[in-house]
């Protein structure tokens, strides 16, 4: 008996534009070269997106990452930078859908700009946004999200993780594995404890990596290039080195969440690293 492949259908979703220190962003890399490749604001900081991605097939719809949301007060928007645009919701609504349609949150971890849109302020409570849906989380980082520590303090929020546990419907993931058809959960341990980067068959004729904060936007391409916010950078080297290789053999195409002018790009061996091509804009 055969049994047919599955098929999406993938609009990216933009959530809002914020921005973070350049310096932060590229840990031990000099100002010099990083800023050729994302220009700072006077305050230090690079713009940077919020894109999250809708899939359609399968009886499902399934959003991946939900931004920052719109929970912030006008001091931390002033800090982050945060631009005034469409929301999450908005862009869900273009797509044609409405919250109570999405089936399905995959979450690839809990700091602030890639759940906080999960949930909203109504009458003065954070609830969930997406009240029918499953919110997907691997079980290792869900752990360490709740039990927070000085380093991620700022970044796990309760308004954001409180409302997920009482009335988002939690699914928790234990490591690697399909988590409904040709969609793929793998954790990475650099960043933060288990965040899960998402490989998605079926939604075009190539492999598709929603690599969040293991490679959050194209200037991050090389494996020495990350962030001062990863907890293990040894590891985010290893991790991005090893995933660089399966890229280039699989023929993989990246979906970026982070970069604000390439929404994705595949991956192909240059003359001494692997570089970027096919882009697509944002």
């Amino acid at each position: 008996m055969s049994t047919s492949s599955p098929t999406y259908t993938a609009y990216p979703i933009e959530a809002g534009r914020f921005g973070l220190d350049g310096g932060a962003m590229f840990g031990v890399v000099p100002r010099p070269l990083w800023s050729k490749k994302s220009e700072p604001d006077d305050a230090g900081r690079i713009p940077l997106s919020t894109r999250c991605l809708l899939l359609e097939g399968e009886g499902r719809l399934i959003l991946i990452d939900v931004g920052i949301g719109d929970k912030f007060d006008a001091k931390h928007r002033g800090i982050y930078a945060m631009q005034e645009g469409p929301s999450l919701v908005d862009g869900v609504r273009a797509a044609g859908f409405d919250t109570s349609d999405v089936t399905d949150v995959i979450l690839t971890h809990l700091h602030f700009d890639h759940c906080g849109g999960a949930t909203a302020y109504r009458d003065g409570t954070s609830r969930i946004v997406f009240d029918r849906a499953t919110h997907h989380v691997q079980r290792a980082h869900w752990d360490w999200a709740l039990a927070s520590n000085p380093r991620e303090k700022a970044s796990f929020l309760g308004e954001n993780l409180e409302p997920l546990r009482g009335e988002g419907n939690l699914n928790l993931i234990d490591g690697a594995q399909v988590i409904m058809p040709g969609i793929r959960v793998e954790p990475v341990n650099g960043h933060t404890e288990a965040q899960q980067i998402i490989h998605i068959d079926g939604a075009g004729d190539e492999h598709l990596v929603y690599v969040a904060d293991l490679m959050p936007t194209t200037a991050h391409l090389s494996p020495v290039w990350g962030m001062s916010y990863d907890l293990l950078p040894l590891v985010t080297i290893q991790e991005k080195t090893d995933f660089l290789k399966q890229a280039v053999a699989g023929n993989w195409r990246l979906f970026f969440e982070h970069d604000p002018f390439i929404e994705s790009a595949a991956v192909v061996m240059g003359d001494r690293r692997a570089q970027l091509t096919d882009h697509v804009a944002a």
